[in-house]
Formats: structure tokens, sequence, C-alpha cells
């Protein structure tokens, strides 16, 4: 798996997780979303996000 490909996969799952968690517990929780979309959005921009650099030192392949 590349960096890229984790990125995506760990994206979806907490998008996912945050929708199941806003409809059944506290909408609060859309919040989530929100944050996550803003960091897919500067990361387009900029090519960088604090997730990338763990999946790096996670040895994880470019």
């Amino acid at each position: 798996m590349t960096v890229n490909q984790a990125l995506r996969a760990i994206a979806g799952i907490v998008v996912f997780a945050s929708v199941l968690l806003g409809y059944y517990v506290s909408p609060y929780w859309l919040i989530l979303n929100g944050f996550v979309g803003l960091n897919l959005l500067q990361s387009a921009f900029t090519d960088w996000c604090p997730t990338m650099v763990i999946f790096r030192k996670m040895g994880l392949r470019e």
C-alpha cells in the first residue's frame, strides 16, 4: 500500500465513522467531516498532510 492509498483509506474511514456517529450519537460529530474535508483540500494544494508523515514513518512507500 502506498502513502496516497493509505491516506484515502483513512480519510474514507473517518468520514464514514463521523457520519454514523453524527446520525446515531450527536450531530456535533459532523464537525469531524468538516475537518477532514478542509485537511484534504489543503493537502491538494500543498501536497502535505500530517497523516502522510505518520505513514512515511511507518514505512509505507511513495
